[in-house]
């Protein structure tokens, strides 16, 4: 029974910061992610139909958008701002994927998140502490501080339905558009 008890609680504190957690993503496949296929502009051609059909294969068509936001799964255990080493090797990539030129251009937002354990004021703080944890790691690590901005959202946007999952306790980053 003791054993059994010992299991359950290691499981636990292994799965409670990266629940469901992708594999490691590499920097060239961050870099594709964001610098993959963009928008060329309007195209100029000939529809043949009416212009309802025209319409309608028009809007299907749509042009490629720029993806941007990257869910990199930096989670957090309960209550914690404190990165992981699975979070650090995963950032460490984005760290590499950041200093390729093809992404020289961008600034990223780094969004903190909570689940809904805690108030909304707390919830809020923890959030920011979270992003700001994330975005100290990537500047010391070469990424100039310009390019980032720490924002936390508190448990406003929760990743998956139930709001006190742990998968919700996450920071993601987004291609600032400002």
């Amino acid at each position: 029974m003791r054993w059994g008890s010992l299991a359950s609680v290691l499981a636990a504190i292994l799965f409670s910061t990266h629940v469901s957690a992708d594999p490691l993503q590499k920097s060239e496949d961050i870099v594709k992610f964001f610098t993959g296929p963009g928008s060329l502009g309007a195209s100029r051609g000939i529809c043949v139909g009416t212009e309802e059909e025209c319409k309608s294969k028009a809007d299907k068509a749509g042009a490629p958008t720029q993806k941007t936001g990257l869910d990199m799964m930096i989670n957090f255990a309960l209550d914690s701002a404190q990165l992981d080493q699975t979070a650090r090797s995963e950032l460490d990539e984005f760290a590499k994927a950041l200093e390729d030129n093809r992404l020289s251009r961008f600034s990223f937002v780094v969004e903190g998140h909570t689940d809904a354990t805690g108030s909304d004021l707390y919830n809020q703080d923890l959030s920011q502490r979270r992003a700001q944890s994330v975005a100290a790691f990537l500047t010391a690590n070469g990424v100039q501080p310009a390019r980032l901005e720490a924002v936390g959202l508190g448990k406003s946007h929760p990743r998956v339905a139930n709001p006190y999952d742990p998968i919700n306790r996450r920071v993601e980053m987004r291609i600032k558009t400002e």
